[in-house]
């Protein structure tokens, strides 16, 4: 089982290399339209290399990046989130509401009691 530095480390060689994909698809939109622009007109076998290259890396950093946020997610409870923290704290409130209730009741079973001494 990998450590928390280690699955960091991992995680952080992916997001690099994802880095290293959107760099290359930029390249290679670049030579499509360095290309398109040739005044003998665009070579149809090197817009196809390029444009398949293109999509299969664009799909290669769409499914590492849902998968890093997808890991992030269940690693890390999102930070800005107070959902748990207002609902435990509705939850509380309830609580005493209903021993401040039952605590009441007490009193005048109390008072009554004394009141027929």
């Amino acid at each position: 089982m990998m450590d928390s530095t280690q699955t960091q480390s991992t995680s952080l060689q992916r997001l690099q290399n994802v880095e290293k994909r959107i760099v290359r698809v930029l390249e290679l939109a670049g030579g499509v339209m360095d290309e398109l622009a040739n005044p003998a007109g665009p070579r149809k076998e090197l817009l196809n290399n390029h444009c398949g290259e293109f999509m299969q890396l664009i799909k290669d950093i769409q499914v590492t990046l849902r998968e890093e946020i997808k890991s992030a997610c269940e690693y890390r409870p999102f930070e800005k989130c107070d959902y748990s923290a207002r609902l435990s704290n509705e939850l509380c409130c309830k609580k005493l509401e209903c021993v401040i209730d039952q605590l009441d009741a007490m009193k005048q079973t109390i008072e009554q009691y004394k009141g027929e001494q």
